[in-house]
């Protein structure tokens, strides 16, 4: 008998999560103004620091370009994945802290282009995560995770690799195959609650 998932609400960033903002960034800059940083060196989350040379304008002026998100590429296997966890049920949500004027780029190039089966609808713009009811977010952002009071999954990214997950709360998850098994696993469990709950 199949599970029935419809009632687990799961919540899924979007820049570096489901994909490759950091790397394409790093990219088009280095090309656009001749330096030579690479995303892994990237290790903060203030991402000017890592540009001395170029102004706060010029490194962010990519995220307001067209031509910029055209380049940026889904991590591998977020699409099949995802695709799976929607199939199964889940009330699906992406949740990011995206500028106003960056969303719609974002939707157009990365959401309609990759993840057609999430819609418009399913996306969610807000800066404090915390304040929403779910019961699982996956996310590269720390500040997103520490004080929710859903099950956290935290994604690898060059900018949180010393940061302890699992002392915090989290479990740290590096692939999008990692990611669906705890996903799984952790709503297995929240239905194994509720079935206890229920008795």
């Amino acid at each position: 008998m199949s599970k029935d998932y419809s009632h687990i609400t799961l919540l899924v960033d979007m820049d570096d999560t489901i994909e490759n903002l950091l790397p394409a960034w790093a990219e088009w800059l280095n090309k656009k103004h001749g330096t030579s940083v690479k995303a892994d060196d990237i290790t903060g989350w203030d991402v000017q620091k890592f540009f001395p040379s170029l102004s706060k304008d010029e490194v962010y002026a990519p995220l307001y370009e067209d031509e910029f998100w055209g380049t940026v590429q889904p991590k591998e296997d977020a699409i099949h994945h995802l695709s799976r966890i929607n199939e199964l049920g889940f009330k699906l949500y992406i949740c990011t802290n995206s500028n106003y004027q960056t969303i719609r780029r974002k939707l157009e190039y990365i959401l309609d282009r990759y993840f057609p089966f999430i819609s418009w609808w399913n996306v969610i713009t807000i800066c404090s995560k915390q304040l929403i009811n779910a019961d699982i977010l996956v996310d590269d952002g720390v500040h997103n995770l520490l004080g929710g009071s859903y099950k956290k999954i935290l994604m690898t990214a060059s900018h949180n690799k010393t940061f302890d997950a699992n002392a915090n709360g989290m479990v740290r998850v590096n692939n999008w195959q990692e990611a669906y098994d705890k996903i799984i696993e952790y709503a297995d469990q929240i239905l194994a609650g509720k079935t206890e709950i229920a008795k």
